[in-house]
């Protein structure tokens, strides 16, 4: 009985003495423990959100986003005069840009107010709009026809160097190899900007901030697109050759539907052009057949009030016609 008891106190003594000692060192241990099994499971959950973020209707809801704020940041950008000659392809030369505007509105002005004659408060007034058509609107115009050729040439050659850069990373090249390559064989204006675009990456820009850059000397949709795209893919990660090869066939399909666009619009167009035609080619006519039949017109102050009034009148109802036939995608 009395060695029972012993046995008893000291198997109590021994686990009162191990249960002390396990529990105070085992404490921290303990601790890193659970702060282990933490981290895991957040490291866990951090790959299950970058999963999801690679996911198909992930990327798409980011790049309608992307795409959401582009579009904010341009409408609240207001297109200055500078940015406007970068898109025409040219130097933003200002100063000099304004010394031909006024140049040029000045002769505009000068000429119909020597050789009309007609009351000078009508002479007057045709002066100063000849003069400011000529001197504001004309110089912006030719800056808008230019730009929207070189946008033409931009976009047509735009999915070729897509399917370029799909073809070299399929082969094993770098993207900066195949941007070099659209460099050296894309015609004006791509290569010229791609090699741009080359020069910036090989000084320590990022392609995402480099292609931001070359956004910033053509407004196009398609190159939106592209920096969209090889941004998340930088953020992301994922299969480059198939984003980019999905792109080009959304390109081509958007270039498909403007020449279906500009087929269904073609005799709206014509008709426009007749209309906004016909009246000064009546009088033109009548003028060279029977010249006595509107020579009042021209020399009764009556008469080039009308004449006048017909003008705005003219350019009001083109302006109309062309807001109704342009359809941008």
């Amino acid at each position: 009985m009395l060695i029972a008891l012993i046995a008893l106190v000291g198997f109590i003594l021994i686990a009162s003495v191990g249960w002390v000692l396990t529990g105070s060192s085992s404490s921290p241990q303990l601790a890193k423990r659970t702060q282990a099994i933490g981290t895991g499971a957040m490291t866990r959950s951090k790959r299950k959100s970058a999963a999801t973020a690679k996911t198909p209707e992930e990327r798409r809801k980011q790049i309608t986003e992307q795409l959401k704020e582009a579009e904010k940041r341009e409408r609240k950008k207001r297109l200055t005069l500078s940015t406007r000659m970068l898109h025409a392809g040219l130097a933003p030369n200002i100063k000099q840009f304004l010394i031909y505007s006024v140049i040029m509105g000045a002769i505009a002005a000068l000429v119909p107010f020597l050789l009309l004659k007609m009351p000078v408060p009508i002479k007057l007034l045709v002066s100063l709009g000849a003069g400011f058509a000529f001197g504001y609107g004309a110089p912006r115009w030719v800056l808008s026809f230019m730009a929207a050729g070189r946008l033409k040439k931009f976009t047509e050659e735009f999915p070729n160097a897509m399917d370029i850069i799909v073809r070299g990373i399929k082969s094993g090249l770098p993207v900066n190899d195949g941007l070099k390559i659209i460099a050296k064989e894309s015609p004006a204006p791509l290569g010229p900007m791609f090699q741009r675009l080359v020069e910036n990456v090989g000084v320590g820009m990022t392609l995402d901030g480099a292609l931001e850059r070359m956004s910033e000397s053509i407004a196009s949709p398609e190159l939106r697109f592209f920096t969209i795209v090889i941004a998340i893919q930088a953020k992301t990660g994922g299969n480059l050759a198939e984003a980019l090869g999905n792109l080009s066939s959304v390109l081509r399909a958007r270039k498909m539907m403007r020449e279906k666009i500009k087929a269904l619009s073609s005799e709206a167009i014509a008709s426009a052009g007749i209309i906004g035609s016909l009246p000064p080619a009546v009088g033109v006519m009548i003028t060279i057949t029977r010249p006595e039949y509107l020579h009042p017109m021209f020399v009764r102050p009556m008469g080039q009030i009308m004449l006048l009034g017909g003008a705005v009148w003219m350019v009001l109802g083109i302006l109309a016609m062309r807001k109704m036939i342009n359809f941008k995608m």
